[in-house]
C-alpha cells in the first residue's frame, strides 16, 4: 500500500486537528486545494489567503457573501453549505481528503469523498462509529484507503504492519484518564466547565476534551477500532496510561506486543497518513526517554466513568445503537459546554436514551440518520 498525498482538501480546517493539519502540509510542501468551515469566517480567510487554495466552503450560509468580499482577487471560488464542503471533498485534482469535521457531520463528505475514489485520512470518528460497515464496504468497493489520524489508530495501524491480523491477539488501545483520572464519581458531583476543559496531556478541540474526560472518546475509538481494523469487540482493550507515550500497542499470540511510542504531538499522526509507507523530516516535539521518569497502567474505572461501559454494550448491540450512543453524547456534551447540566449528567442521559431505542438495521444512510435524529429528539425530551 503506497499512499503519499500530493494534493488534498481538508474538511475543517479551522479547529484543533484541521490547523495542525495544515501545519503538516506546510512542513511537507503539500498543495492544499480546498478548505472547509462551519462558521468559523475570521480563520478561514487568514488559511485562504496564506494557502491560497482553488475552492473554499463555509458551512454557515449567511458567511458565503462576506467571504466572497474578504477573497475577491484571489482567484479562490467561495462555495456555501452542505454542497459546498461535499464538492470540496470531491474535487477532481486532488487525491486524498482529511476529514477533521466534529461529529456526524462528517459522515457525508466522507461517503462523497469515497464515492470519488479519494483516499481519506480520518479524524473525524463519528463517521465510523456510526456508519462503519457503510464506510468500510464503500472503501473497499471504490479501492481507496482509510488512513486513520487519532493517535491511538495510528498506532494500531503501525503495530499491524508487516504482520498477519490472524496472529493478533488483542489491541489495546491507550488512554491518559484525562483530568479526573483517580477520582471516584462521587467527587467528579460539583466539577465545573474550566475543570473538564484542562486536559493533562493533549490540546484538542472543546467537543473532544470533554469525551476524553468522561473516556467516551475511548469509547468511540473501541467502536472505531472494530471497523478500521476488522476486530472483534472482545480484541479490543483499554488501558490507562497517564504520560501518553505509547499511544497504543498490539498482542500477538506468541507473547510479543509491539507499542508504537511518540510525543503527544497530534502533528506526528497526521503526517503519517499523508506519506505512508514514508516518513519524512518535521521540527516536530521529538520524545526523550531519557527525560521520562516512569510508564504506568492501570486499568479504567467503568463505574466511574461510565461511557467507556456504555460504548462497549453499543458495539455488542450493533445496528443502530452506536447511532444512538453518538448523538445522545454530543447533545449531552453540548448541554454541559453551555453549562445546562452537570459532568456526572453526561452518561446518564445517554444511559435513558439507549434504554429507550429499539434497534434496527444501519445498513443505509437514511436509517443511520433517523436513529441521529431520534436520540436527539429524545435526548430534548427527557425531563
Amino acid at each position: 500500500m503506497i499512499i503519499i498525498a500530493q494534493k488534498i482538501s481538508i474538511l475543517g480546517s479551522t479547529g484543533s486537528i484541521g490547523i495542525q493539519a495544515l501545519d503538516v502540509a506546510r512542513n511537507l510542501n503539500i498543495k492544499v486545494e480546498g478548505i472547509t468551515a462551519n462558521n468559523n469566517f475570521e480563520i478561514l480567510i487568514k488559511q485562504a489567503i496564506e494557502f491560497l487554495p482553488s475552492h473554499v466552503a463555509i458551512g454557515d450560509k449567511r458567511f458565503v457573501e462576506p467571504l466572497k468580499r474578504e477573497l475577491k482577487g484571489y482567484n479562490i471560488k467561495v462555495l456555501g453549505g452542505l454542497d459546498g464542503i461535499k464538492h470540496i471533498a470531491s474535487l477532481d485534482r486532488v487525491d486524498t481528503v482529511v476529514n477533521a469535521i466534529v461529529g456526524i457531520a462528517g459522515l457525508i463528505p466522507t461517503m462523497e469523498a469515497i464515492n470519488c475514489k479519494k483516499n481519506v485520512a480520518i479524524a473525524n470518528k463519528e463517521t465510523l462509529v456510526t456508519a462503519g460497515a457503510l464506510v468500510m464496504s464503500n472503501a473497499a468497493k471504490n479501492d481507496v484507503e482509510i488512513l486513520p489520524i487519532d493517535s491511538e489508530h495510528a498506532a494500531v495501524f503501525q503495530c499491524l504492519a508487516g504482520n498477519r491480523k490472524s496472529n493478533v491477539d488483542r489491541v489495546i488501545l491507550t488512554a491518559s484518564g484525562g483530568p479526573f483520572r483517580g477520582k471516584s464519581r462521587s467527587e467528579m458531583e460539583n466539577v465545573t466547565l474550566e475543570e473538564a476543559l484542562k486536559h493533562p496531556n493533549w490540546s484538542m478541540g472543546s467537543k473532544i476534551t470533554i469525551d476524553s474526560a468522561t473516556l467516551m472518546n475511548k469509547g468511540l475509538e473501541v467502536i472505531e477500532a472494530k471497523w478500521l481494523f476488522g476486530l472483534k469487540p472482545e480484541k479490543i482493550s483499554v488501558i490507562i496510561h497517564p504520560q501518553s507515550i505509547i499511544h497504543s500497542m498490539v498482542e500477538y499470540v506468541d507473547g510479543s506486543i509491539m507499542a508504537q511510542l511518540g510525543a503527544p504531538d497530534m502533528r506526528i499522526p497526521i503526517q503519517l497518513a499523508l506519506t505512508w509507507p514514508d516518513r519524512k523530516n518535521n521540527n516536530f516535539t521529538k520524545l526523550d526517554l531519557l527525560k521520562m521518569d516512569s510508564l504506568t497502567f492501570c486499568e479504567p474505572d467503568f463505574d466511574a466513568f461510565p461511557c467507556l461501559k456504555l460504548a462497549y454494550k453499543a458495539l455488542d448491540t450493533g445496528g443502530t445503537m452506536p447511532v444512538v450512543l453518538n448523538a445522545a453524547n454530543e447533545e449531552a456534551v453540548s448541554m454541559f459546554l453551555r453549562r445546562k447540566i452537570k459532568f456526572i449528567d453526561i452518561p446518564d442521559i445517554i444511559e435513558k436514551v439507549m434504554e429507550r431505542h429499539n434497534v434496527s438495521d444501519a445498513t443505509e444512510l437514511e436509517q443511520i440518520f433517523e436513529a441521529d435524529r431520534w436520540a436527539r429528539e429524545t435526548v430534548f425530551g427527557l425531563k
